[in-house]
């Protein structure tokens, strides 16, 4: 792959329209599969799936608004939901008497399993049967390059 110039040409600014625009269509499909099955948004998915991967430790509200790019105020609201529901528990960190944990409950994990067959038919449905495997494996090569 060449690199021929430093400049933003058309063909860089079409290309992220089009990312961007892909990238809004497959979520707005996700959260609306997931409101027509009654299940919670997305983030409510990423969240649970970040507590499951950290195990029994859990992770700190802090580690998990950096692992899922979302702003404080957003986390905050999103634990509070998560958590009346049921679907995560928060306790005090030992070492710092100030800070929280959050781990992911069995009713959490119960959840996260309801959810994923509803997200993964979209992304079978706009990707899997638009892209060849190799035209994924490519497209993940070129947008980790992005990253």
């Amino acid at each position: 792959m060449s690199h021929s110039s430093s400049t933003l040409k058309e063909v860089h600014q079409v290309a992220w329209a089009r990312m961007f625009r892909a990238s809004q269509s497959i979520l707005e499909a996700v959260e609306a599969e997931l409101k027509k099955h009654k299940l919670p948004p997305l983030s409510w998915y990423d969240l649970l799936l970040e507590l499951n991967r950290a195990g029994p430790g859990g992770l700190r509200p802090y580690e998990l608004q950096s692992a899922m790019l979302i702003r404080q105020y957003s986390m905050s609201r999103l634990l509070s939901r998560a958590e009346g529901d049921q679907l995560i528990s928060r306790s005090n960190c030992d070492n710092d008497g100030r800070g929280q944990v959050v781990v992911i409950t069995a009713e959490g994990r119960a959840m996260l399993k309801k959810m994923w067959p509803i997200y993964r038919s979209v992304l079978e449905k706009k990707i899997g049967s638009k892209l060849r495997t190799a035209e994924t494996e490519e497209l993940s090569k070129i947008l980790q390059t992005l990253l």
